[in-house]
């Protein structure tokens, strides 16, 4: 079997005392497998990018890219500028992760298997379905998580353990297919591409991972994200139901 070409895609944002950390657990099977790695600063107010030009020198990574934004682009922004991103260099295989070491990167080879596999077309790395509280979990967001999870599961007949894992990997052929540059470029920008994976019946699986909080800053305005993911829902119900038609929920605009 061919081995498919593999990005990994870090979104970080002052990750100044993290992203060294984050690298040195990527483990050495990840570094060997993939074509690249691309850190992508979002125009970071501290020192991200020079800590990872320093990681890229001391430990010769040839395949670490790291991309400094001009202009902050936002949470969904930058991830949409990195899946285009490895569109254009042919790659199959894409893997986001947050640069404050929230996420395993010692999962990585176990998140992409079921691509690998053709069995996946989307898989997340998914707390819930661990021990979140134990890995240090905020009791707000474990329960706030809970909340829009079941009302997600229950508008859009899935039964997904969590919708707001920022550990994810896609097959870039499916992603091509749904009209990912029309969504938010916010925090809430992780479920709506959720949804347009339903709505296109691709296959989404899921793994256990552990979680991890230390003392990185949460930039989640938290009632704000709910509301907006609410407000996403009752927009993919109104396109399905074809009561009003939203562009980005809209099969019109997802390709064959």
């Amino acid at each position: 079997m061919v081995k498919k070409k593999l990005m990994v895609l870090v979104v970080a944002y002052n990750a100044e005392a993290t992203i060294k950390s984050l690298l040195d657990r990527m483990p050495s099977e990840v570094w060997k497998r993939c074509s690249e790695v691309v850190i992508a600063d979002d125009s970071s107010k501290d020192f991200t990018s020079i800590v990872a030009n320093e990681y890229k020198l001391r430990n010769k990574k040839k395949n670490l890219t790291i991309i400094k934004h001009q202009k902050n682009k936002g949470y969904g922004g930058n991830q949409k500028w990195g899946y285009n991103y490895a569109m254009k260099k042919g790659y199959d295989i894409v893997v986001m992760i947050h640069g404050d070491a929230q996420y395993p990167p010692e999962y990585i080879m176990k998140l992409i298997k079921p691509i690998e596999e053709n069995n996946a077309d989307f898989v997340f790395g998914s707390r819930m379905a661990g021990h979140p509280i134990k890995g240090g979990m905020p009791i707000y967001k474990y329960l706030g998580n809970i909340f829009l999870t079941t009302i997600e599961n229950t508008v859009l007949r899935t039964r997904l353990t969590e919708f707001h894992s920022g550990f994810r990997a896609y097959s870039l052929q499916a992603l091509k297919k749904i009209p990912l540059n029309l969504d938010s470029d916010g925090f809430h920008f992780d479920s709506e591409i959720i949804m347009q994976f339903v709505r296109s019946k691709k296959k989404i699986r899921e793994i256990v991972i552990p979680t991890f909080y230390g003392d990185e800053k949460c930039n989640v305005k938290v009632i704000s994200y709910g509301l907006k993911i609410l407000r996403e829902l009752l927009k993919y119900m109104l396109t399905k139901y074809k009561i009003r038609s939203y562009p980005k929920y809209d099969l019109n605009n997802f390709k064959k």
